[in-house]
């Protein structure tokens, strides 16, 4: 059974920083890229950031210059280190690995995080 579980949300004021972490465990031979996304109340989920395996990154022009992905592959973990923060950053921030194959006979599925709640005040 394979989850993934997000940490490091929290309240934080304007201007400052947070770290999100996100641990995938269970059985996991492969994944092909691990995300970010957020959704504010009201909104649909969007994205905010991806990496792949080969360390391909992409952001959401609305996040870019402040927000840096990286990933640990070795650990199945992936972070997210937003920067500058502004209220409109408030959101349930979720994590998903795309294409994780459990085993290497497997078919690859994609599995989402609970969330972790970022709230900036002004």
């Amino acid at each position: 059974q394979v989850q993934l579980v997000e940490s490091g949300g929290g309240l934080v004021q304007a201007g400052g920083s947070l770290r999100l972490s996100c641990a995938a465990s269970g059985s996991i031979f492969s994944i092909n890229a691990m995300g970010w996304y957020r959704q504010a109340p009201g909104k649909q989920r969007e994205l905010v950031a991806t990496i792949t395996s080969s360390g391909r990154i992409s952001y959401a022009d609305s996040v870019k210059g402040r927000v840096t992905i990286s990933r640990d592959g070795a650990k199945n973990t992936v972070y997210l280190q937003i920067d500058s923060l502004k209220p409109e950053d408030t959101a349930v921030y979720y994590c998903e690995a795309r294409g994780l194959r459990a085993r290497v006979t497997d078919p690859r599925s994609d599995y989402w995080g609970q969330g972790t709640q970022v709230t900036v005040s002004s």
